[in-house]
């Protein structure tokens, strides 16, 4: 089983790795685009960097952070995400083999395994970043069918626990996807919003930590149920919805 997670925006600074080296990353067969959209990431000035990337001056330092996309300390991918769903996951934590069952889509790198070392850096799946030749095509249209090609080299089966923006820069078919749902008093469901990473990020654990074979959807949802976790999948559904009470308040966290 291979768990895809969606990347933060918010990330750890610093790391204690040498500087990024694309030959080490897993799924090499990204690597022209991933230095391509490094490259234009470096070229970037200042003024032009906040506005593509959607940052004020205040947070000047993020555009410093690409230009030293080459040269800064690197971390596992596992541990260079931070924000609710990677607090919930708690990486440092994991067993070695739950880490191996672990993966990350993201804007720059496309793929990443846990492990892959990564610098500090800032682009999101939405940005339109600037080509040298002054064209700005969308994130989704620089990956193309890579993303999508490179999963389907996946021998195991896959856990898409990808946000939207991130799910179109690379689709998988077949994929397991987990929907979060509250139960409302009249007892309605109504998606969750801001509680929806926290709930991923403790699946995602569960999930990597199973040392049982899982080979469908329905393997998933008894794991999770199996946690105590409600869990609801229609016949010849891949989707998931894990129903929750009171976001961040159920015994399961």
């Amino acid at each position: 089983m291979l768990i895809i997670l969606p990347p933060s925006e918010t990330k750890a600074a610093g790391g204690d790795g040498s500087p990024l080296d694309f030959a080490t990353l897993s799924f090499p067969m990204l690597n022209p685009t991933r230095e391509n959209i490094a490259s234009d990431l470096i070229r970037l000035h200042l003024s032009e960097a906040l506005g593509v990337l959607g940052v004020s001056r205040k947070q000047q330092r993020l555009v410093e952070y690409n230009k030293m996309l080459l040269s800064s300390p690197t971390l596992p991918a596992l541990l260079r995400f931070t924000g609710v769903l990677y607090d919930a996951l708690s990486a440092p934590s994991l067993s070695p083999a739950a880490w191996r069952r672990l993966a990350v889509g993201d804007a720059l790198f496309g793929l990443l395994m846990a492990s892959d070392r990564i610098p500090m850096y800032r682009l999101s799946g939405n940005t339109k970043l600037p080509r040298p030749n002054g064209e700005t095509p969308t994130m989704k249209s620089r990956w193309g069918q890579e993303i999508s090609a490179a999963l389907a080299t996946v021998d195991e089966f896959i856990v898409d626990l990808r946000s939207g923006v991130y799910q179109q820069l690379g689709k998988v078919s077949g994929a397991a996807t987990l929907r979060v749902e509250k139960r409302q008093p009249d007892g309605k469901l109504k998606v969750v919003s801001h509680f929806n990473k926290h709930y991923k990020g403790v699946a995602a654990r569960m999930l990597a930590e199973h040392d049982g074979g899982i080979t469908s959807a329905r393997d998933v949802a008894d794991v999770l149920r199996n946690a105590g976790m409600e869990i609801q999948l229609d016949a010849g559904s891949s989707e998931l919805r894990l129903i929750v009470e009171s976001p961040a308040t159920s015994p399961m966290t």
